[in-house]
Formats: C-alpha cells, sequence, structure tokens
C-alpha cells in the first residue's frame, strides 16, 4: 500500500483507513487528487448520478464495481438575492442544467463506453432548498428559497407565538430539529403566506412542495412521480424520524397539506426510469436518492456508529453516524436520517452540526475587507505567521448556528493589539472554522458517548493543508483527508448501484478498507494543555458575540394578544377607532 508521500507506512486502525497515512502530521503533505492516478478502462456496467449543489449542478459516470469517475461536466448555479438575506434559484434554471450536464457528460465517456452501459442514476441534492409548482402546467410558481435563506425569520416568529413557552425544541422529539429559517417547513409556510400564486394553487389543490430531488424527479418523470428520500424529507420539518411519515401535528402547525406533498421512499431502490423524451437518460432507472451531506457521509464510508466526516465548503457540515436508534439532542444538534438503504432495511440515523461560515469568512476577506487576494491564497499568507498572536475571529455573519443556534449572534474580531497584522486575522479566521468544528464535536460526544479520534474530511476548502493540520491540533482528533474532495457523487452513485434490481455493489460493514478511497492524515501536534487554553479564549469570543443584533418589540401576534382583541365588542373597537381619527383632525 502506498503512502501520499511515498512511504510505506500504513494506517489501518479501522475499515477505511490503510492507504497511505504519512509517518508524521504537518501541513507539508503533498495533496494528490484521485483523478490523477490511473483510472481502470475495464468495461463494466455504469452509474450516472445528478448532483445538484448550491452553486453547481453536474452530473458524473462512474464505472462499478470501483466507482473510477470516467465522465463528468458541471454547470455555475446562479444565485438570486432579492433583498439582504434573502437567496433564491431558478428551478427551470436548474433542472434545464441538469439535462445539459447529462448530455454532455455523456459524449466525454472515453471510447470503450458507450450510452447504453448507464443501468442506473442517482440523485444528490442541496437539501431544504424548497421549490412550489404548479401540478397541472409543471411550472414552478416562485423560485426555490435556498436552504440559507434568513426570511423566514418572521415566520418563525409567528409559529413560536403559539408554541408553550415559546420553546425552540418543542418539536425535536417528533422531527429532530429545532424550529428555524433553516428548514423547509418554515420556508412553505412563507410561500403559503407571501405568494399568491401559490395560495391560489393551494385552495385549487393544484399546489406541489418538494427539495430538489422532488422537482428534478417530477421532471424526469413527467410527473408521473412526486417522491423525496428520507434524509431530504427528515431536513422539511415535517417528518417524523420515528415513523418516517409526515406528521399531522407539523402539517397543522405549518399550514401544510398531504396532497401538496411528496411520497417518502428508501435511499435506495427502483422508483421508476426516466420518461421525459427530452432527456437522453429516457428509459434508465432512477435507484438512489440522497441529501447531499447523507450521500457525503457514504462516500467516506462511515457506515460504522461513531464514524464522524465534515465537509469543508463555504459552510461546514459534520454528521456523525449513531446506528439505528434516535438520539434526541440537547445541546443544539440535529437529528436527521443518515440513510436507509432499501424499502425494508433498518434506517441509519446521524447527529448533524453545521457551520454556517466556513470559506464565506475567508471570501469576507477578500471582497470586503480586501486583506487577502484570493480566497484560496488563506493557506500561503496565515502560514507566514506560527500563531494568531491571541486573535480570535468569530464569523457569525448572519447568526450562529449549532451548537447556539443564535439568530441574534453577530461576527466580530477580538484580541488585536499593536502587533497584529492581516496575516494574523487570516490565520484566526481558519482558526474559526476548526473552532466551530471543535464546538459540534465537545457536543456529538457529550450526546452520543463516541470518543472521536477520527475525523474524516472533505470539500473543497479541505485541499487547504494548514487548515487540515490546524483542525487536528484545535480538536485533538486525527483528521484524514479524502483524496476525493468532493465524495457526495461518489456515495449516491454507490447507493444507486447497491439498490436491489441494480445489484451491482454492497456496502460491507465487516469490510477493513476499500481499494478506491485514499486518504492523506494529519496527526495532532499540539498537547491537551494548550488545546484547553485555545479553546477557552474562542468560547469567550463566542459569547461577546450574542444578543448583538437587537430588534424592536416584537408585536407578534401572540395567543394571548390575539385572546386579549378577541374579546373586545366590535362597535367598542369601531367607536375607540373613530374617537381617534376625530381627536387628530382637531390637532
Amino acid at each position: 500500500m502506498e503512502s501520499s508521500n511515498g512511504n510505506n507506512s500504513v494506517y489501518k486502525n479501522d475499515m477505511t483507513e490503510g492507504k497511505n497515512a504519512p509517518p508524521s502530521s504537518s501541513a507539508e503533505v503533498p495533496f494528490q487528487h484521485r483523478l490523477d492516478r490511473k483510472v481502470s478502462m475495464l468495461p463494466h456496467r455504469l452509474v450516472g448520478v445528478i448532483d445538484e449543489g448550491t452553486s453547481t449542478v453536474g452530473f458524473s459516470i462512474f464505472t462499478t464495481p470501483h466507482f473510477e469517475e470516467i465522465a463528468t461536466h458541471r454547470m455555475e448555479m446562479p444565485l438570486i438575492a432579492p433583498k439582504p438575506g434573502w437567496f433564491e434559484q431558478d428551478a427551470v434554471v436548474i433542472i434545464n442544467n441538469v439535462y445539459r450536464c447529462v448530455e454532455v457528460a455523456i459524449t466525454k465517456l472515453p471510447e470503450s463506453f458507450q450510452k447504453e452501459d448507464l443501468v442506473a442514476i442517482g440523485i444528490t441534492n442541496q437539501r431544504e432548498t424548497t421549490v412550489a409548482w404548479d401540478s397541472v402546467t409543471g411550472k414552478p410558481l416562485y423560485n426555490a428559497i435556498v436552504w440559507n435563506d434568513i426570511r423566514t425569520n418572521h415566520t418563525v416568529d409567528q409559529v413560536l407565538a403559539r408554541v408553550p413557552d415559546q420553546n425552540k425544541n418543542y418539536f425535536k422529539h417528533m422531527c429532530g430539529l429545532p424550529i428555524s429559517p433553516y428548514f423547509s417547513a418554515l420556508k412553505i409556510r412563507w410561500l403559503r403566506d407571501n405568494v399568491p400564486a401559490v395560495k391560489k394553487a393551494c385552495r385549487e389543490k393544484r399546489c406541489k412542495v418538494g427539495t430538489i430531488d422532488s422537482w428534478i424527479i417530477w421532471n424526469l418523470t413527467k410527473g408521473s412521480l412526486h417522491i423525496t428520500d428520507v434524509t431530504n424529507a427528515s431536513r422539511t420539518m415535517l417528518m417524523n424520524i420515528e415513523t418516517l411519515q409526515w406528521d399531522p401535528v407539523l402539517l397543522k402547525t405549518f399550514s401544510v397539506t398531504l396532497n401538496m406533498l411528496p411520497q417518502i421512499c428508501s435511499s435506495s431502490e427502483i422508483y421508476g426510469s426516466v420518461t421525459d423524451e427530452r432527456s437522453i437518460l429516457h428509459g434508465i432507472d432512477i435507484s438512489g436518492i440522497l441529501g447531499n451531506q447523507q450521500a457525503s457521509l457514504l462516500g467516506q464510508m462511515c457506515i460504522k456508529p461513531g464514524q464522524t466526516k465534515n465537509t469543508y465548503r463555504s459552510g461546514c457540515f459534520l454528521l456523525c453516524n449513531i446506528g439505528h436508534q434516535t438520539i434526541i439532542s440537547r445541546r443544539g444538534l440535529l437529528t436527521t436520517i443518515a440513510y436507509k438503504l432499501g424499502p425494508n432495511a433498518p434506517v441509519t440515523y446521524a447527529l448533524e452540526g453545521a457551520v454556517a461560515v466556513a470559506g464565506h469568512a475567508l471570501e469576507w476577506l477578500e471582497k470586503k475587507v480586501r486583506i487577502l487576494p484570493q480566497a484560496s491564497d488563506a493557506e500561503k499568507f496565515a502560514e507566514t505567521v506560527p500563531t494568531t498572536g491571541d486573535v480570535y475571529f468569530v464569523p457569525a455573519f448572519t447568526g450562529l448556528y449549532a451548537p447556539y443556534w443564535r439568530k441574534d449572534a453577530r461576527g466580530l474580531i477580538v484580541g488585536l493589539t499593536h502587533h497584529s497584522t492581516k496575516h494574523h486575522v487570516i490565520r484566526a479566521a481558519l482558526e474559526s472554522i476548526c473552532f466551530q468544528t471543535r464546538d459540534i464535536l465537545e457536543c456529538m460526544y457529550q450526546e452520543s458517548e463516541y470518543k472521536f479520534s477520527k475525523l474524516y474530511a472533505d470539500g473543497p476548502l479541505s485541499s487547504n493543508n494548514l487548515l487540515m493540520q490546524l483542525q487536528a491540533d484545535t480538536a485533538g482528533v486525527t483528521v484524514f483527508r479524502s483524496q476525493i474532495l468532493d465524495p457526495t457523487a461518489f456515495g449516491a452513485a454507490m447507493c444507486a448501484a447497491q439498490a436491489e434490481g441494480v445489484d451491482l455493489f454492497k456496502f460491507d460493514i465487516e469490510k477493513k478498507y476499500y481499494e478506491n478511497i485514499y486518504y492523506d492524515v494529519f496527526l495532532p501536534t499540539s498537547n491537551a494543555a494548550e488545546q484547553r487554553q485555545r479553546y477557552g479564549k474562542w468560547k469567550r469570543a463566542v459569547e461577546r458575540s450574542f444578543d448583538w443584533a437587537f430588534r424592536p418589540k416584537s408585536s407578534t401576534m401572540t395567543e394571548q394578544r390575539y385572546q386579549l382583541l378577541a374579546s373586545v365588542p366590535g362597535s367598542l373597537f369601531c367607536f375607540i377607532s373613530f374617537a381617534m381619527f376625530v381627536h387628530s383632525m382637531k390637532k
């Protein structure tokens, strides 16, 4: 077995480790992309994956059983921001880009393969992003509302006003989620309340809603399938995580009717075939659906309880496999569905923590503050100083996600002195990503009682060697960086291939390692005392970011205020209003 630095050392303590651990941990580990290695061109049956992310849409084609990616095409996905904090996408552009990516990717197939070798496709998508469309015309009734949109803050207040003690965790035992703008139920409620076309379609029972996977499948099957899988459904705040069905109490709370919603299926089964003549995939089975972070979890082969992965992108998403029993977090984590690999397979759960601002902090330093020429230069600039000089950066630009869930928090930089430079600030920005990750790992350990000695890393930002070393030092864990920077499509491909009736692959929990997975390994170099001291200062900095976004006194119509106003006779209300009007005219 070959290590990434040319040594033959082997690190085999878990099922997917053992390909390329360096003998020591440092940021000097050379990054070798998986695609640089020779791709096997033996004829195999192929699996395709539609990979719909927040910023790009793509289609990738994999061989089986080793899942080498032999063709791919991606397109940028424009973001629409009509107001600050509002983020939308054109759902028609999404599906058109899907079709275009499929066409181009197939033209890139090596000569020894052809389109007819494709036997199944999987779909992985950005989660929580919500679309409403007309079931008769098939056209969107409004732009897709993206997962990180915060327009529903007021909707959250309305819902909380009707919940005992305004407890944001009131429904957590049902759906595993707090009441937050993050989730699809709030977006659907906003659409019903604020978009006339959606209101009208709901009255006429023509409105369909769903996450992006549902929208794509509706189009691929010409409206014959309105489905989603358990991983996406678990992000809506409408599904009961025990029954895996839409929950009547949650539907009533958010004013969503059952006829609007897709049928919930497992993550791996043959749902049907592509029937849209516009698509070159016509006739090919659809056999896998996964939310993108769950697909990444499978792509990292985290199929044993306790295995944990973090995806480093504009934000971070940390998921820990917790097996077949739910754990309802009391420390701000989400309980979500990791996967369900077939209609009769047991469901596997995960604890999840989301970091809202990771790579976004570097983009802010580049585009707003202009102390970083390019976000990709962060490693080079941060390495010019040995430490942050006691500078701490809390990037709470739109509040803090897990474990704090403080939408009133705002970003701050503390600890500046005359000796502080832009290099210290840039290094502090990198460390903020690591500290936020440790926040979540600490909660996961307390909730699940799994002792984490390893963290699997992926995502574009994980190619930053210094960031990976800082993560190992900050959290005191060994970091295994996948050389597949984005294992999302890889995980979805394996999920689609293992569906009953396709039968091209099987996840094997007893397998020690997989020949098609390679890692770079970063070992901690700091001691426990240093980690505690620096983490303590981080926590103090975070506390200073709270209660920064002051809001005027809420005028939300609480249940008590409603009952009080409703008790006032109409005639008295009209008389008082008229008297006030006359009084104002006399002034």
